[in-house]
């Protein structure tokens, strides 16, 4: 375990590499999660998983969920679904095209809870999937790059526009649960990151004092981008589970994660967090820069 846990600290040192937003600080007090995420699933008898994700751009070219999130929510439900841990994803209505692509991307049989914003939307209300979620025994529930409550309680995009008239509070069901909250995000605006000190936020993050999310994790995972977070924990859970790591990580490579993200935008369409462009780039990044820091991860895990 001691040297899983030093190579858990590796990866934790590749995915949190800031490309611009200023994260340097918030991951270093978030160090140690990543490796009490996967212990906390990988040390369950029966982890049963809730995923939340979709993260809604309504100034983008469509109007649409970003891709960041919803990619690494595929991989993470392709490997716990491989590992034989049951798993389920909500997000709402706004995002609801992106979400089946996403588990279509996964190529597994995931129940998908939408929640609805105003009344004669698809979907249902918070305390309903809250109550399915309870009957069916989460143990653990991860969101990763879903915007949470600012401490005006509405949820704020990076430039600090409240985005409450599309996005649900999933907040309410995150925390609504007698299970573990793993939280993964890359901007301080998402769910999870009032686990930290607001102070962090509102000093490093361009607009840190109106986003910071209050919203808190008990193990929250600070990434560059948060796909790249989704990879970490899938690892991070393979060195804990060595007898496991062909099937947690089978979709864990360049050629299935430029499949995924094709997907995606396609089927969606989802787009780039930063053009707000239906494009083979997440938050701004070509593919080929992912590529290198998922090779680095992998890397590190061989």
């Amino acid at each position: 375990m001691a040297m899983a846990e030093i190579n858990i600290s590796r990866i934790e040192d590749i995915i949190s590499i800031d490309v611009g937003r200023g994260i340097d600080a918030l991951s270093h007090a978030a160090r140690g999660n990543l490796f009490s995420a996967a212990s906390s699933i990988a040390t369950h008898p029966r982890p049963r998983i809730g995923i939340i994700t979709g993260f809604y751009i309504p100034h983008a070219t469509p109007p649409a969920a970003e891709n960041d999130g919803p990619i690494g929510a595929a991989h993470l439900l392709a490997g716990f679904s491989g590992a034989g841990f049951s798993a389920r994803i909500a997000s709402d209505s706004p995002c609801a095209d992106v979400i089946r692509a996403t588990v279509a991307a996964s190529k597994t049989n995931t129940k998908i809870d939408i929640a609805a914003i105003n009344t004669g939307d698809e979907g249902d209300t918070i305390k309903s999937i809250t109550k399915a979620w309870r009957d069916d025994g989460i143990t653990h529930v991860i969101s990763i790059e879903r915007c949470g409550k600012s401490v005006d309680g509405k949820p704020r995009n990076a430039r600090g526009d409240d985005i409450s008239a599309h996005t649900a509070p999933l907040d309410e069901l995150f925390l609504s649960g007698d299970w573990d909250t793993i939280a993964i995000g890359d901007g301080g605006n998402e769910i999870g990151m009032g686990a930290l000190d607001a102070k962090l936020i509102e000093k490093n993050i361009k607009n840190g004092s109106e986003i910071a999310c209050v919203t808190p994790a008990q193990h929250l995972i600070v990434a560059g981008v948060s796909n790249w977070g989704a990879w970490g924990l899938l690892g991070a859970i393979a060195m804990v589970l060595p007898q496991k790591r062909d099937e947690l990580l089978k979709t864990v490579t360049a050629e299935m994660e430029l499949e995924m993200l094709r997907f995606i935008n396609q089927h969606g369409p989802s787009v780039d967090g930063m053009s707000g462009k239906t494009i083979e780039a997440v938050d701004g990044l070509e593919f080929q820069f992912h590529a290198n820091i998922l090779k680095q991860v992998m890397d590190t895990i061989s």
